[in-house]
């Protein structure tokens, strides 16, 4: 029974000092270094008397370390979710499709969002492509993304995160 407890208090705090330390990175990804300082520092606290206390007990169980490393697996999920859930963020957008193809501008700027546009050309045949640049919230993402699928489903599309944005509108 005192193995069991043992196990479920590692495995719980785990859980929590590991989210704790996804949240945070991903936060001070935002550039929120006062509140990912604040962070670390529950993260190291949790985790010191955790480690203590099962790095103190004489392991003859393999339930110990498999509850410390289960908890660290599911800490890492909840981290990435709540990150996903909580923290709002810019995204930024970009569409590389055929230089004919101008139902997605028509449609974006119909919705009132920002953009900017440059004519390229295509480096595997030489085909003049356009890129668009858009920069959105991140709640925003899915209906852009539907509507980019649905003017053009073969559209070249890159979505990556921005840490920060000046000098512009976001819709």
């Amino acid at each position: 029974m005192e193995i069991a407890l043992l196990c479920g208090k590692i495995f719980f705090a785990r859980i929590l000092d590991v989210t704790i330390s996804t949240f945070r990175q991903n936060i001070m990804l935002k550039g929120k270094n006062i509140i990912g300082a604040f962070l670390a520092f529950l993260e190291i606290l949790i985790w010191f008397f955790v480690a203590r206390e099962a790095l103190l007990i004489k392991i003859d169980n393999l339930f110990i370390p498999i509850s410390y490393s289960l908890g660290y697996a599911t800490g890492t999920l909840l981290g990435a979710f709540l990150s996903k859930r909580l923290i709002n963020g810019v995204i930024g957008i970009q569409i590389i499709t055929d230089e004919n193809k101008k139902e997605i501008i028509n449609a974006l700027k119909l919705r009132g969002y920002s953009f900017n546009v440059l004519n390229i050309e295509s480096g595997y045949n030489s085909t003049p492509k356009i890129m668009i640049f858009l920069e959105v919230n991140k709640k925003s993402l899915k209906k852009v993304h539907s509507l980019i699928q649905k003017k053009d489903p073969d559209a070249f599309i890159a979505i990556s995160d921005t840490k920060q944005v000046y000098n512009g509108s976001l819709k």
